[in-house]
C-alpha cells in the first residue's frame, strides 16, 4: 500500500514537472502513465474467446442460444435488449453550453475576466467594456468555428453506413413440427434468408456471411471458411494478411490474438469467404476494450496550450510582484491609500494584453478555414498549431494508419537538393509489395 502511494506520488511529480518522457523506457513508470494503452486483452474477454475457439460449433451455437441458420427476428430483438447495440465507446458530443464553457475556459480569458470585474468595481467602465468585448468575441469565434467543424464531421459520419450480411431463420422452421405434432397440419418451412443489417444491430449469436472486402463487424468464431485471409494489423501489428480456418490448428494456444479461428472487430477480409457466428459485440470486443481505454484517457495539453499557460502564469507572477510593490511605494510616498490601490489595479490591467485572446483565436480560425478548403476538418482549433509545428510525419506500414502496402517513389541522397525518380520495374514493385 505504501509502495503504491509512493509510486503514484513520484509519477504525479514527474507529470507536473513534465519529466515523464525521460522515464518512458522504465517499465515501472510506463505503467503509471494515465490511460496507457496495452494490446493485451482483458482476462475475461480473453477467456471467452479461447473457450469459443475450442468449443464445438454445435455446442457454441447452443450456448449462444443460436442455430446454424441464425436467429429469428424475435430472438435477435430479445438479445439486443439485453446486450445493447453493437457500438464501441466513443467520445460523446458536448452540449452547446458545455462547448461554450470549454471555449471560454482558457487561461487568458479567465485572467481577463478577473481584471474586467476589478475594473468594473473600480468604476473604470471603459476598460471593463473593452476587456469584456474581447472575451466575448474570442469565445464566440472559437465556439462557432469548432461547432461548424463538429457538424461537418457528424455529417460525414452519417454518410458512411456499414452493413453486414446476416442469416435470419424464419419462424415457420420452428412452428412446422409443432403444428404437425399437435394439430396434424403440415405447413411449409421457409429456409433461412440473408439480410443486410446495420452493424450496430448485430447481437451475439448472429450468423454472418463474410466475403472479400468485408469489415469484421464483431468478434466472431469461424464456422466455415474457404481461402479466408484477414488483415488484422490494427490489432496485432502483423503487416501481412493472416489465414483463418474453421478449426483450431493448435489447441494449446492460449493467447487470443493467435487463435486462427477467431475474427476480431475492426479487421477486414482480404480474400476468400466464410461463415461465422458473433461471439461478442460492442464494448465486450477487443476493439471495444481498446476504444474504452482511449476514451478514458485524458487529453494531454499540446505545446501550444502549454505555451499559453506559461505566458499566463508569467503575467500572473509578474502582477503578484508588481501590484503589491507599486501599492506600497505609492501609499507610503503619497499617503493616499485609496488612490494607491486604484493605481496598482490599473497597473495589473495594463500588464495584460487584452487583444491577445482575440488575435490568437482569429489566427487559428483562419488556419482552420484554409485547411477546410483542402478538405481537412479541424474539430479543435488548438490542433492548428500542431499542424504548423510538424516537420516530418513518420508512420509504420502495418496498416494502423496506412494502406498496409509499401510504395517506392524516389531516393534522397545526402547533399541532394531534390529526389531521384525511380524506374518502376516489375521486380522492384514485387519487392516493395512483399515488404
Amino acid at each position: 500500500m505504501i509502495l503504491t502511494l509512493l509510486k503514484e506520488f513520484f509519477a504525479g511529480f514527474l507529470r507536473s514537472r513534465r519529466l515523464l518522457r525521460h522515464f518512458r523506457r522504465l517499465a515501472l513508470l510506463e505503467t503509471l502513465r494515465p490511460g496507457g494503452l496495452v494490446r493485451e486483452l482483458p482476462a475475461e474477454l480473453g477467456r471467452r474467446l479461447v473457450e469459443a475457439a475450442k468449443a464445438e460449433p454445435a455446442a457454441l451455437l447452443a450456448g449462444l442460444g443460436s442455430h446454424e441458420d441464425g436467429l429469428t427476428e424475435r430472438e435477435a430483438d430479445a438479445i439486443r435488449q439485453r446486450a445493447g447495440p453493437n457500438e464501441v465507446e466513443h467520445e460523446k458530443p458536448l452540449a452547446w453550453w458545455q462547448h461554450l464553457w470549454l471555449a471560454y475556459r482558457t487561461p487568458f480569458s479567465l485572467l481577463l475576466t478577473v481584471l474586467g470585474v476589478i475594473s468594473y468595481f473600480t468604476e473604470d467602465l471603459e476598460a471593463a467594456t473593452v476587456i469584456g468585448s474581447m472575451i466575448v468575441l474570442a469565445t464566440l469565434l472559437r465556439y462557432s468555428q469548432e461547432r461548424k467543424a463538429n457538424k461537418a464531421a457528424d455529417a460525414l459520419k452519417a454518410m458512411v453506413s456499414t452493413t453486414a450480411t446476416v442469416l435470419r431463420r424464419d419462424v415457420t422452421e420452428e412452428a412446422a413440427p409443432v403444428f404437425e405434432r399437435y394439430y396434424g397440419v403440415s405447413i411449409p418451412a421457409k429456409s433461412a434468408r440473408r439480410v443486410e443489417l446495420p452493424v450496430r444491430l448485430l447481437v451475439p449469436g448472429d450468423v454472418i456471411i463474410l466475403s472479400a472486402g468485408d469489415m469484421i463487424p464483431a468478434d466472431c468464431r469461424v464456422l466455415a471458411a474457404k481461402d479466408l485471409f484477414v488483415a488484422q494489423s490494427a490489432m496485432t501489428g502483423e503487416s501481412m494478411p493472416v489465414e483463418k480456418f474453421a478449426t483450431l490448428s493448435d489447441p494449446s494456444v492460449i493467447n487470443p490474438l493467435e487463435l486462427d479461428n477467431i475474427l476480431f472487430m475492426g479487421t477486414n477480409v482480404v480474400s476468400g469467404s466464410a461463415t461465422a457466428v458473433v461471439v461478442a459485440t460492442g464494448g465486450h470486443t477487443h476493439f471495444g476494450a481498446l476504444a474504452r481505454r482511449v476514451s478514458a484517457t485524458e487529453r494531454t495539453p499540446t505545446s501550444f496550450q502549454a505555451g499559453v499557460n506559461q505566458v499566463s502564469w508569467l503575467l500572473i507572477r509578474f502582477m503578484l510582484v508588481m501590484v503589491p510593490l507599486v501599492l506600497l511605494i505609492n501609499g507610503f510616498t503619497k499617503g493616499d491609500w485609496l488612490q494607491a490601490v486604484l493605481f496598482a489595479l490599473s497597473i495589473a490591467v495594463g500588464l495584460t494584453p487584452e487583444m491577445l485572446p482575440m488575435i490568437v483565436t482569429s489566427t487559428l480560425a483562419k488556419g482552420a478555414v484554409v485547411l477546410s478548403r483542402r478538405k481537412v476538418i479541424v474539430k479543435r482549433l488548438d490542433a492548428i498549431q500542431n499542424f504548423g509545428a510538424m516537420d516530418v510525419l513518420c508512420t509504420d506500414k502495418t496498416g494502423t494508419l496506412t494502406r498496409t502496402r509499401s510504395s517506392w517513389h524516389g531516393i534522397w541522397t545526402p547533399g541532394a537538393r531534390s529526389r531521384t525518380r525511380c524506374w518502376r520495374s516489375p521486380i522492384s514493385t514485387a519487392i516493395t509489395r512483399r515488404g
